[in-house]
């Protein structure tokens, strides 16, 4: 018998069979119709594996405590209570590999990504949530290049290098009274683009940049840049990167003599810098933007509960994760869905009281009045030193 010849009523069945094996297996994201119980998927991407991984587990770390706080809450959206699912995923510091991630979170049917860690990372991966709808917030993407891109997708919970860039620049002149600098940088999205911004500042205060060279974030052995550098005579040395290559760059300055004053911004203020670093990361310095942790408004609380849980000190960036998930979430509660689209324009009327600071806002997605305070290795503890800018937080909610 042809396919021509079959009955009516078994063509019909053929026709719905084929639209049925048509149909897509994946989930469509949490909304809130119908009732039972809401699923939202939260997206996550740092370094897991490699050189970064302690900074990217606390960035999971502090993801997962806002998560696991939200579920714990009972939190409804619209007229169902939400179960936030965390979907962690490990891209490598590596740009392709983060382009990978972000199309298989997309795959995934996430109502929202907090991440990339890093700007190199987060940049190409922040076009992919963008043409798929996704809301992105990112709690340590620094580079300026992020918002400025015009994706309405893309937000971040701290201050980014212009900002931070600025405030180190003044910092080595005004304080450290350095006239002569050298400036290093990883050729990342993020070390160059903070050394891009530090170097505007500087020579806008009246410094000398004698030096102007170049590394990876691969990189281990630093001496025949070091010993380049030396000849110079530099009173500083600024580095746009981050820890796994400021320790043996600190040491390897102490090993050549070399009596210059060392620099860097977020990607040098951890605790793995001054275990690196060892004795020769004394007297080294580092920014972060936002306030001391025992300043910020949640901080003292965040940080003992998070020390009990995971058995370690907070490495980086897991105050800024959980206000990234956080925001997501009152945005979510605000539209009454977890419908990206629903959802993403209540996130430009953020105004959030969190643990690290009041969160609201640009039209760009850039964190209003973010401020960036400046650190010192002493006593093999970094301590802080002045705080430049921001916005009194009201208190934690």
């Amino acid at each position: 018998m042809s396919f021509k010849q079959l009955p009516t009523f078994m063509l019909a069945a053929v026709a719905f069979a084929a639209v049925a094996c048509g149909k897509s297996e994946t989930p469509a994201p949490a909304t809130n119709q119908g009732g039972g119980e809401l699923v939202v998927k939260i997206g996550a991407s740092a370094p897991l594996t490699g050189p970064q991984a302690h900074i990217g587990k606390d960035n999971e770390y502090g993801t997962r405590m806002a998560i696991d706080d939200a579920n714990a809450k009972g939190i409804m959206i619209g007229t169902r209570k939400a179960r936030f699912e965390l979907l962690s995923e490990d891209d490598q510091t590596d740009p392709k590999t983060a382009t990978i991630v972000a199309q298989k979170l997309v795959d995934a049917k996430v109502n929202g990504v907090v991440g990339h860690l890093n700007s190199g990372t987060t940049i190409p991966a922040s076009r992919i949530y963008s043409d798929n709808g996704i809301p992105q917030i990112s709690p340590s993407a620094t580079a300026v290049a992020y918002t400025n891109q015009g994706y309405k997708t893309a937000f971040r919970v701290m201050a980014n290098d212009g900002q931070q860039g600025k405030v180190l620049g003044q910092f080595a002149v005004d304080n450290l009274k350095a006239k002569k600098i050298a400036v290093i940088d990883d050729r990342t999205a993020y070390g160059q683009g903070l050394a891009d911004e530090f170097v505007k500042s500087a020579q806008a205060s009246g410094a000398e940049i004698v030096a102007r060279e170049y590394t990876t974030d691969k990189a281990v052995d630093f001496t025949s840049l070091l010993t380049s550098i030396k000849g110079k005579k530099p009173e500083l040395i600024f580095f746009g990167g981050m820890d796994p290559q400021g320790g043996p760059m600190l040491k390897q300055m102490h090993g050549l003599g070399l009596p210059a004053k060392f620099m860097m911004g977020d990607g040098g203020y951890t605790p793995k810098l001054i275990e690196l670093g060892g004795a020769a990361a004394e007297g080294a310095y580092a920014s972060l933007p936002g306030v001391p942790l025992g300043q910020m408004p949640g901080g003292a609380e965040f940080r003992q509960r998070y020390e009990a849980r995971f058995k370690q000190p907070i490495q980086l960036y897991a105050p800024y994760c959980y206000d990234a998930v956080n925001v997501m979430i009152a945005a979510m509660q605000r539209a009454a869905s977890a419908e990206p689209a629903k959802y993403l324009p209540e996130l430009l009327k953020t105004d959030h009281a969190g643990v690290t600071a009041r969160i609201t806002f640009d039209g760009k997605g850039d964190l209003q009045g973010g401020a960036v305070t400046i650190y010192q290795v002493a006593q093999g503890m970094w301590q802080p030193l002045q705080t430049m800018g921001g916005e009194a937080a009201p208190a934690a909610k």
